[in-house]
């Protein structure tokens, strides 16, 4: 496990491409499945990157990749109703009120360390269903409960400390277990039980925590949703002598999104969404990331 008040890690990693995926809800899981196919499509297969970082729905993503999913696999899962797993549709959550309570947080606090211990005492006291129930849509994420031997990092946060957590195969913790704290959106999903603390989305820090991959020569960022801190992220990268390429969502992709990015009725048109997106970014961005 990777701990540090802000900077989740500091030491230089010897991998050369990183391959970052961000939060976004189950909408984002599909849109992000959707890209990684359109990119192979376009003939770009990026998930062979050294490194993977995924946080929140791009945890369970970045665990799908290093199982060995091929792209067509990822975007299959996404739309065939045959092959989609079990979602959880949240009772009685307004995921307009959880971000509101968000913004009313960030709105009040400047320290970052406060905002994220607000937002974990948000989360411990919401009705949210169960731990258990939660746990099994995510073990039905996964293909493989196993970490893989390839680097791959999945943040989270501490709801008691407010302190950032990267969860990777050494730190002792189920693969499940970590990916589920990384996917606990606060309000809406309970805190996950780990030793004795309790751990909530790693979005709380940043979306898409792309300075995780600090130390790589290469980096290939995708994001489903906006990050204020992305841009500060991805210049850090650059001064520090990467080749950085960001695919965000665009209008077409965010309006697949919906209204509720947590319905898993989203999950069709978001993968189409992501994949035509794919396929329209990988001619810009193939030869800078050539050699995956």
């Amino acid at each position: 496990m990777i701990t540090a008040s802000d900077g989740l890690q500091e030491e230089s990693l010897t991998e050369r491409t990183a391959l970052v995926l961000g939060g976004g809800g189950v909408a984002g899981i599909a849109w992000e499945a959707g890209v990684l196919a359109g990119l192979a499509e376009a003939g770009m297969d990026v998930l062979g990157a050294d490194l993977l970082v995924g946080t929140s729905a791009g945890s369970s993503v970045a665990a799908q990749v290093a199982a060995g999913l091929t792209p067509a696999e990822l975007y299959a899962r996404q739309t065939d109703p045959a092959l989609q797993n079990r979602e959880l549709v949240p009772r009685g959550v307004s995921v307009e009120r959880v971000w509101e309570e968000i913004t009313r947080i960030l709105a009040e606090n400047s320290d970052p360390e406060v905002v994220r211990r607000e937002i974990g005492a948000f989360a411990l006291a919401a009705e949210t269903v169960s731990e258990e129930e939660r746990y099994a849509v995510i073990e039905g994420r996964l293909p493989v409960h196993e970490w893989p031997e390839r680097p791959l990092l999945v943040p989270a946060v501490d709801t008691a400390t407010g302190e950032p957590v990267v969860w990777t195969k050494d730190s002792g913790v189920p693969l499940v277990d970590a990916v589920a704290s990384s996917c606990a959106v606060p309000g809406v999903w309970p805190p996950v039980t780990i030793g004795d603390a309790r751990y909530t989305d790693g979005g709380i820090r940043t979306m898409v925590n792309a300075d995780l991959a600090a130390g790589c020569e290469r980096v290939l960022i995708v994001a489903p949703m906006s990050d204020p801190a992305l841009d500060e992220q991805v210049a850090a990268l650059r001064e520090a002598g990467a080749s950085v390429e960001v695919i965000v969502a665009d209008e077409a992709s965010v309006a697949a999104f919906g209204a509720d990015p947590l319905s898993p009725d989203t999950r069709v048109p978001s993968a189409e969404a992501g994949k035509a997106q794919g396929v329209a970014a990988a001619a810009g961005i193939a030869e800078r990331w050539s050699g995956v």
